[in-house]
């Protein structure tokens, strides 16, 4: 053992049948708007139940799909990744990447507007505290030279 992680994810092909409401699953990512830090790929956001993906069962929430019917997602805006899925038939197999246990991306990701952002106090209370913090070293060295 050498000490470091095997960060192969497993690939997986899955072929699914349009059903009633689609393949049954949201999609993020893109070249215009990344999921995941430093990589353009989309992602599985959402499995809808009762959906292709959901009655097939291998699908998860955060995989990435590497293919759509033999075409790669690669360097594509989000909404031609949409259209990539819309237009590919009733017939589809993906190319998949099952997600690692290690992730950079955000863990409670909503798509489609539901996405409520980080707590504006993640950001507010480190400021606060380093400011509360300067302030007292401020006064106290003010003290001093009295």
């Amino acid at each position: 053992m050498n000490g470091r992680a095997d960060l192969r994810v497993p690939e997986e092909e899955i072929h699914l049948k349009r059903g009633p409401a689609g393949l049954g699953f949201n999609i993020v990512g893109g070249t215009n708007q990344q999921y995941i830090t430093n990589d353009d790929g989309i992602f599985v956001s959402r499995i809808k139940e009762g959906g292709a993906a959901a009655l097939d069962g291998r699908l998860q929430e955060g995989d990435k799909i590497l293919m759509v019917n033999g075409r790669e997602l690669k360097n594509l805006l989000h909404n031609e990744a949409v259209d990539l899925f819309r237009e590919a038939g009733e017939d589809v197999v993906l190319k998949i990447q099952h997600r690692s246990q290690i992730q950079n991306g955000p863990s409670n990701y909503k798509p489609d507007g539901e996405n409520e952002g980080p707590s504006l106090a993640i950001f507010l209370v480190p400021t606060l505290i380093a400011l509360t913090s300067f302030t007292i070293w401020a006064v106290m060295k003010y003290r001093q030279r009295m």
